[in-house]
């Protein structure tokens, strides 16, 4: 079914609210933080509305509203603006590693630095049967890692290039940015993540990954075009191997 204009706007304010808190959204935060300029019990209203379509659902121990799996992507794809990079950060991006553009590992060593601390989650890269990974304390700060179970299984990838590259493999477009969150990893206790990725020619044949993980929340208007212009990079850096 398709969503009304104000059904999207409300959506959108949803997610981007749950993005910021890492909490359930209820109608009277929205009445009193927006301006929709419509009652609380038509904001009740059209929540179900969006809960009954699948865009959202309701944590047991709270009255208001989280975004599914589909309610992200839709947003990535339809609501969400994302934000161009300055030239003063494409280009300290790239003197940043055009240092080690003739030593691979070294390279990925330092672009997975740079990602992590852009866009404060754990950055990834895989390349030629390696694993290289920065920033595992960004993930540590949010909440959704307190749980254990979700924090052990994603330190198991970092050390399993097999499981890694599994996920990275499910992407199932031909867009140049790929995003699974919750169920689609297809591991147990990961329903409360996200990966942003995409792949890059990595030389003799070879193709390798590179993208950030965290939590479901992660900063996708920011995240994607940063991983999509290090993608880029890495494809231009790679034609002089």
């Amino acid at each position: 079914m398709e969503l009304s204009g104000r059904q999207k706007e409300l959506l959108r304010i949803i997610i981007e609210k749950y993005i910021d808190s890492a909490k359930p959204v209820g109608s009277e935060t929205i009445e009193k933080e927006t301006g929709l300029g419509v009652s609380p019990a038509t904001i009740r209203n059209e929540m179900v509305h969006l809960t009954s379509m699948g865009y959202l659902k309701q944590p047991h121990t709270s009255a208001g509203r989280v975004p599914t799996t589909m309610a992200i992507k839709f947003y990535v794809s339809e609501l969400m603006k994302e934000k161009e990079l300055s030239v003063k950060d494409e280009v300290t991006l790239k003197q940043s590693v055009w240092d080690h553009k003739n030593q691979i590992d070294d390279l990925l060593r330092d672009v997975t630095r740079q990602l992590a601390d852009r866009t404060h989650s754990l950055a990834l890269a895989t390349s030629h049967g390696q694993v290289f990974s920065a920033g595992l304390a960004n993930i540590l700060d949010q909440p959704e890692f307190y749980d254990i179970d979700l924090t052990k299984t994603v330190l198991s990838m970092i050390d399993k290039f097999e499981m890694l590259n599994s996920i990275f493999g499910k992407a199932l477009s031909d867009e140049p940015i790929h995003i699974l969150l919750g169920d689609e990893f297809g591991y147990d206790y990961m329903e409360p993540c996200g990966v942003v990725f995409s792949s890059f020619d990595a030389g003799n044949g070879h193709s390798g990954y590179i993208g950030v993980i965290g939590s479901n929340r992660l900063n996708y208007s920011y995240i994607n075009p940063v991983i999509r212009y290090v993608s880029n990079l890495l494809n231009e850096i790679s034609k002089s191997w």
